[in-house]
């Protein structure tokens, strides 16, 4: 029985240090991450406050970065730039592109396969950029374990959802909420039956320790 106990609390660390999956990601308060042309407008024309509602310590979390092509294209139309010290990949079933920086690795393997690889090899945290095509895939694959949304107080009417809709019932835990003085709101929850929900965490903490 105590070699049993010992292997539970064995497993609660390991889930504990694993590497975790995270969507963080802003969204106008009727659910829209983009208008349909992709643009942003309505969100960096925002005054940022100090801290930009905590992404500069999440960025210091995590080392890999991981979004679907549009988004990719977009963050390069943007002006972004990427280097090997946080590793960037894109899921694309496209060829990679010629003019693409060596830093950023393109790959079409499948979701599942391809995010337990990573998890568990030595890191930071995993951001999933999206978009919202690309979240919906790796939600199906049950390869997120965090949602980190930044409700923008603002209806901008149309555009790209959060996730691709199709049909789907994915029941969430409430981790934390924070309200800014602008009227921002950030929700983190974690996916109910994840290593990282906390209800679970406390019924398995709560077994390990019958004798």
């Amino acid at each position: 029985m105590a070699r049993l106990v010992k292997e539970q609390r064995e497993q609660l660390v390991l889930m504990m240090k694993q590497r975790k999956v995270i969507v963080h990601i802003a969204m106008s308060a009727d659910g829209y991450i983009a208008r349909t042309d992709g643009d942003l407008e309505w969100l960096t024309a925002r005054p940022a406050p100090a801290g930009f509602y905590g992404i500069d310590a999440f960025m210091q979390s995590i080392d890999t970065k991981l979004l679907g092509r549009k988004t990719y294209e977009a963050s390069l139309r943007m002006g972004a730039k990427f280097d090997s010290k946080n590793p960037t990949i894109v899921f694309s079933r496209h060829p990679r592109p010629k003019d693409a920086s060596p830093a950023v690795e393109f790959t079409d393997e499948a979701i599942g396969v391809f995010v337990n690889r990573l998890q568990e090899s030595p890191g930071k945290n995993i951001w999933l950029m999206g978009g919202g095509e690309i979240i919906a895939s790796f939600l199906d694959a049950q390869a997120i374990d965090e949602f980190v949304i930044s409700v923008v107080p603002i209806f901008i009417g149309d555009g790209i959802p959060l996730i691709a809709r199709r049909h789907r019932h994915i029941p969430l835990s409430l981790r934390s909420t924070e309200k800014f003085e602008d009227g921002l709101v950030q929700l983190r929850y974690a996916l109910q039956g994840s290593a990282y929900d906390s209800k679970r965490i406390a019924t398995n903490c709560s077994q390990s320790t019958v004798t």
